[in-house]
């Protein structure tokens, strides 16, 4: 499996986005008030606020059957030994 992306608990999406693109040259995928979606070089950075988004570690998975999101694809958590958040996450577009 491979690493999809990384979701770390920000406090603010705004200035927390400003400073990833600015101190690292990320790139923005996706961004609104309870979220954004950073593209790295080699990974991807989700932010997320808390409560509205559990902070995880995400892997592709092209067989995983979950809910449907707004940006197409389908993933669902699971939690591991330490009770840590797993997605399993694939792309429909």
């Amino acid at each position: 499996m491979v690493i999809d992306h990384i979701a770390i608990q920000v406090d603010n999406i705004k200035e927390s986005v400003d400073f990833y693109r600015d101190e690292f040259n990320s790139s923005v995928i996706y961004q609104d008030d309870t979220w954004a979606f950073l593209q790295f070089d080699n990974i991807k950075l989700a932010l997320v606020i808390q409560d509205e988004h559990p902070y995880h570690i995400a892997f592709q998975d092209e067989t995983v059957q979950g809910k449907l999101h707004r940006d197409g694809s389908i993933s669902k958590y699971i939690n591991d030994p330490s009770g840590n958040k797993i997605e399993l996450i694939r792309y429909t577009k």
